[in-house]
């Protein structure tokens, strides 16, 4: 690059004109003074940071191009930011347009910081991560044979991403295993789709799942719920393990829900980055009564939905506390060939709170799990009886019809069935929540 090249030439002489440039800058302020105090800081510690370069350049044990150090002078700043900001060199922001414009090679999983290690935030549904078994809080101690320790999530999702097809192996620390797990996962073209839809069997509930926030969601949310409009008594809403993704999408998500009032807001350190999203009447399903579930692996834009709706009092938040990320970052080009990615603002729910650092609590905390079932071997009912009467609804010709016609939709799992219901207890409290608000409500 030409600046790079600029920067060989006399880099020294550069950084120091421009904290002349940005000292002198400062000399318009009123209180002169201050102004030249600050100014002075500015040099000094340009000043030394000059030195260290040369000084490295000069005395290191291998030759260093003097691009390579600015590099990674850049990537050691951005990194000792925040676990979320990076600078992104040539390939780097490359992979990054190429994730964010088209399709690419992976395993599926989003991955985060959290006290220093690098934690699986969540698998994304029906990839290959998925379907290795990887879950979510899992901790990646290895990928492949190398360390995470110090590395950053740019480099590791580098690592990660490669041809479709080839195989990589995480080394992973998970609660209750004894010891570290190596889960073998192959590539692939990873293609997403975000929001399914299903009926709960035997019941008036509508179930929606969206396993991450692309730029259809709000659109696919809504056709589902009007191709249901007048059928249903409940929505479940079910953003366990979705890592998040496009604002818009998250505030049009909410908005469906919510007649007025803030949904979002973000505050930063520039005037430009205070934002705040409101909610408008025009077409609110303000009367459904709904249950959200939600997860250590639901973070972000799962966030911003969860806790506006949680604000409002328009949804029971059901499951586990979420992952905690309530931060915006922008990508800002460095020319046509690098870009810093950066925290510019920070998420703030309804009523102020913040979700960076701290999560979604839900109202009713349930850990996963089966649902128990204990049959009771020395209870008799009526249909045990030698000479029942048979219900007359048997007898019906159609009832075969119906039976077949369910048959089918289980099979195309648009259905959950009650066995499915049995294997999660998180969707079986959900349902029980729908059930108590309907008769609340007056919905029975």
């Amino acid at each position: 690059m030409k600046d790079k090249k600029f920067i060989a030439l006399g880099f020294a002489t550069t950084i120091i004109a421009s904290a002349l440039f940005l000292s002198s800058s400062l000399f318009a302020k009123s209180d002169a003074a201050f102004s030249q105090q600050i100014g002075e800081k500015r040099l000094n510690a340009l000043a030394k940071y000059t030195k260290v370069i040369q000084t490295v350049e000069q005395y290191y044990v291998d030759d260093q191009n003097i691009s390579d150090i600015v590099d990674k002078s850049l990537e050691g700043l951005l990194s000792n930011l925040d676990a979320h900001s990076s600078f992104m060199n040539k390939k780097k922001y490359k992979d990054m347009k190429i994730q964010t414009e088209g399709e690419f090679g992976g395993l599926g999983i989003t991955v985060g910081m959290r006290d220093g290690a690098l934690t699986v935030i969540a698998p994304i549904e029906g990839t290959p991560a998925d379907k290795s078994g990887m879950k979510s809080e899992d901790i990646i101690l290895k990928i492949n044979d190398k360390s995470t320790l110090n590395m950053t999530i740019d480099e590791a999702v580098g690592i990660m991403r490669g041809k479709p097809g080839t195989d990589i192996e995480l080394t992973v620390v998970r609660k209750k295993e004894p010891k570290p797990l190596t889960i073998k996962i192959t590539r692939d073209i990873i293609k997403i789709d975000s929001v399914y839809t299903k009926k709960i069997e035997d019941s008036d509930i509508l179930y929606i799942r969206v396993t991450s926030f692309d730029k259809k969601v709000t659109e696919d949310v809504k056709q589902a719920l009007s191709q249901n409009k007048g059928k249903m008594k409940g929505l479940i809403l079910d953003l366990r393990n979705n890592p998040g993704g496009l604002l818009n999408q998250a505030v049009g998500l909410t908005d469906l829900f919510v007649e007025s009032g803030a949904i979002v807001s973000q505050k930063g350190r520039l005037e430009r980055e205070n934002q705040v999203y409101n909610a408008t009447k025009i077409g609110t399903y303000s009367d459904i009564p709904i249950v959200v579930l939600i997860n250590g692996g639901s973070a972000s834009a799962s966030e911003i939905v969860s806790g506006a709706l949680q604000d409002h009092k328009r949804a029971v938040l059901v499951g586990q506390k979420t992952f905690g990320k309530g931060s915006v970052q922008v990508i800002l080009p460095i020319g046509q060939e690098e870009a810093l990615r950066i925290t510019v603002a920070r998420y703030y729910l309804p009523n102020g709170r913040t979700i960076q650092a701290t999560g979604v609590v839900p109202d009713i905390e349930v850990y996963p799990g089966e649902v128990i079932v204990e049959k009771d071997n020395f209870a008799i009912k009526e249909s045990d009886l030698k000479k029942h009467l048979e219900g007359k609804l048997e007898q019906i010709d159609g009832k075969k019809e119906n039976d077949e016609k369910k048959s089918d939709e289980k099979k195309n799992k648009k259905i959950i069935t009650k066995e499915d219901i049995l294997k999660d207890l998180q969707l079986k409290t959900a349902i029980d929540t729908i059930k108590v608000l309907t008769i609340t409500n007056g919905f029975h």
